[in-house]
C-alpha cells in the first residue's frame, strides 16, 4: 500500500497515505496540484481482482457513485470533484472531510447524546431530502457513511449502491444490495423500494448511534434480515426525545412512517431537548410481524398478522425466507452464495496472491507433502485487503459478506471464513461465543467445546461443534466447524472460522491450525 505513496493521478492528484478502506475499495488523502487543495480519492479496488462478467457492473456503479453524488448540491453532501479512470479501474476525488464517521465516534465513546446524535440525523435527513429530490435514493445509511467533520458539520457520503430515478442499468435480478443491519423490511422482502427506506435506515442509524448497537444485527445475515421483517427493536434506553422519533421512522409499513417534513420538524424538537409531540401518534407497527400462535407453529412458515403493502414483484412471507435462506445461510454454513464480489490482493503482477505459487522463504510449491514450521511448504501467502494476511494452500478464491471474508477452493464445501469487527459488542470473546452459540438454531447442533484461550498472547475463545446441513446448503448432510476469536491490541475482534464436511474433518483441523500458525495482522 505504501508503494502507491506519492503516485500522480491525472497529471494533478498526488496520493497521500491511506485513510479508509473496504472490501470494494480504498479511500486516499491526496493534494490536487492544480488547485492547491487537500482532496479524497477514491480507489475501487475490487475491480482489479473480480471476473470479468463483474466488472462491468463495479465501474457502473463507481460511475453512477459519482454521478449521483454530483448531483446532489447541499452543504450535508459530500462534494464530487471528479473522476479519474487510472491502471484500468475509476478513481472518484471528493472533498476531503477533516474528522470521523459516525461508526468511530459511537466505538470510541460506547453511544452517542441523545440531543447530539438527533442533530445529527437533522442534518442527515437535509441531505436525503436533497437527494431524494434530485431523485436519488442513497440505500446504503449507517453509521459508517456519515461523516463527522472537526468543524462540526455532518456530511453523508458513499453513493456507491445508490439508485438514479430512471437508471436501471446497474441493479441485476434478485440482487440484495447494502448493509443488512439497515435494509428497510420493503428491501428484504424484495418491494421496489422508495424515499421511505432510506428514513427507515436513517432511524436504524440514530437508534445504533444512542444504543451503541444496531437495532437488528443477529448471529448471521439471515437472522438479521428475518428479524428486520419479523421483530420489533428493544426500546432505546438511552434515547430520551429522540425516542418517539426512532420509533417512528423504524415503522415496518413504509406508507406507515413519518414524511421527510414531519421528521425534519419532530429531529429538530429533539435535538432541543423537547419530546417531539407528533412522534407520539406512531407506534410500533406489527405490519410483518408474526402473531402470537394459537398452537405451536412451524417456524418455516410465518405467517404475517395482516397482509403487507408489498410492490407486485415482493414475495410473500414464504418465498422472501425461503429465497434468503439459500443466500444468508449458505453464507453461515456452506459459504456459497454471498453478497459483494470475489477480490484478491494482487501481487503487482496482476495474479491472484493465491496462485502464485512462488517460492518464499525457502518453502518452494514442489513439495506438498513437506511442512515447515507447522504449515505445509506449498502453501502461499494471501495478504486480504482488510489489512491481515495468512496461508493458504494454493487456488483458494476470496468472496466477501460485509464484514467477513471467505476462502474457498471449491465453492463453500470448504471454507475460511474472517470476520472483522472493529466495533466490538462484548468485553471478552468467550461472552460473543457464548452469545452466539444461544442464538444459533442449526439441526443436530452439538458444541463439542467452547473454551476461553489465549491467542497471540490476547484474549480468545476457541469453539468447536457439528451439526446437519440441510438440503439448501452448500454440503448436505453433517458438517463440523471449528473458530477462534480474539481482540486484537488495537480493539478489532477477529473470527477465524473454518467449516468443511464431517467426513475427512481430520485433515480439515490439521488445515486450521496451520491457518492460525500463518495468521498476521
Amino acid at each position: 500500500m505504501n508503494q502507491m505513496q506519492g503516485l500522480l493521478l491525472a497529471g494533478r492528484y498526488r496520493l497521500g497515505e491511506s485513510i479508509g478502506s473496504g472490501g470494494m475499495g480504498r479511500v486516499w488523502r491526496a493534494r490536487d496540484e492544480v488547485l492547491h487543495r487537500a482532496v479524497a480519492v477514491k480507489e475501487l479496488t475490487a475491480a482489479q481482482w473480480v471476473q470479468e462478467a463483474d466488472r462491468a457492473v463495479l465501474l457502473t456503479r463507481t460511475q453512477t457513485e459519482a454521478r449521483a453524488q454530483a448531483q446532489i448540491n447541499h452543504s450535508a453532501v459530500v462534494t464530487v470533484h471528479d473522476v479519474l479512470e487510472y491502471d484500468d479501474r475509476p478513481w472518484i476525488v471528493m472533498e476531503l472531510v477533516e474528522g470521523r464517521s459516525l461508526a468511530d465516534a459511537v466505538k470510541e465513546q460506547g453511544r452517542v447524546e441523545a440531543r447530539e446524535a438527533a442533530r445529527i440525523g437533522l442534518w442527515v435527513l437535509r441531505a436525503l431530502r436533497a437527494a431524494h429530490t434530485a431523485g436519488v435514493l442513497h440505500r446504503d445509511i449507517k453509521p459508517g457513511n456519515v461523516l463527522l467533520s472537526n468543524d462540526g458539520r455532518v456530511l453523508l457520503t458513499d453513493f456507491g449502491i445508490a439508485a438514479i430515478e430512471g437508471d436501471k442499468t446497474i441493479t441485476r435480478t434478485g440482487e440484495v444490495v447494502g448493509s443488512v443491519d439497515y435494509l428497510a423490511p420493503e428491501r428484504v422482502s424484495g418491494a421496489n423500494p422508495g424515499p421511505a427506506a432510506d428514513l427507515w435506515a436513517l432511524g436504524a442509524t440514530l437508534y445504533t448511534a444512542v444504543e451503541g448497537t444496531s437495532p437488528f444485527r443477529r448471529t448471521s445475515p439471515l437472522g438479521t434480515m428475518q428479524a428486520v421483517v419479523t421483530e420489533e427493536p428493544a426500546p432505546a434506553a438511552h434515547a430520551g426525545a429522540l425516542g418517539p422519533v426512532i420509533a417512528a421512522l423504524l415503522r415496518k409499513d413504509p406508507a406507515a412512517r413519518p414524511s421527510a417534513d414531519e421528521a425534519e420538524q419532530m429531529l429538530a424538537e429533539a435535538a432541543d431537548g423537547r419530546r417531539p409531540s407528533a412522534a407520539q401518534a406512531y407506534v410500533p407497527t406489527r405490519t410483518n410481524q408474526l402473531p402470537p400462535p394459537a398452537t405451536p407453529r412451524p417456524a418455516t412458515a410465518p405467517q404475517p398478522a395482516t397482509a403487507p403493502q408489498p410492490a407486485p414483484a415482493a414475495p410473500g412471507p414464504r418465498r422472501w425466507i425461503r429465497r434468503l435462506a439459500l443466500v444468508a445461510a449458505a453464507a453461515l454454513l456452506g459459504g456459497g452464495a454471498v453478497f459483494g464480489y470475489v477480490q484478491y490482493e494482487g501481487d503487482g503482477g496482476g495474479r491472484p496472491r493465491a496462485e502464485a505459487g512462488e517460492e518464499k522463504d525457502g518453502k518452494g510449491g514442489k513439495d506438498g507433502d513437506k511442512v515447515v514450521g507447522g504449515i505445509p511448504a506449498d502453501w502461499v501467502p494471501v495478504r486480504d485487503a482488510e489489512g491481515f494476511s495468512l496461508m493458504l494452500p494454493k487456488g483458494w478464491s476470496r468472496r466477501v459478506d460485509g464484514n467477513q471474508i471467505d476462502y474457498t477452493p471449491d465453492n463453500g464445501r470448504h471454507f475460511v471464513r474472517i470476520a472483522v469487527d472493529r466495533s466490538p459488542d462484548f468485553d471478552t470473546p468467550y461472552a460473543h461465543q457464548v452469545d452466539l452459540e444461544r442464538q444459533l438454531k442449526l439441526p443436530d447442533y452439538q458444541r463439542l467445546h467452547l473454551n476461553s484461550n489465549t491467542f497471540r498472547d490476547r484474549p480468545g475463545a476457541l469453539w468447536e461443534f457439528s451439526w446437519t446441513a440441510g438440503s439448501n446448503d452448500t454440503t448436505k448432510g453433517p458438517r463440523h466447524a471449528i473458530s477462534q476469536s480474539y481482540i486484537s491490541r488495537d480493539g478489532v475482534e477477529y473470527v477465524i472460522y473454518m467449516s468443511a464436511p464431517e467426513e475427512g474433518w481430520d485433515k480439515t483441523r490439521e488445515q486450521f491450525d496451520a491457518v492460525l500458525r500463518g495468521w498476521r495482522t
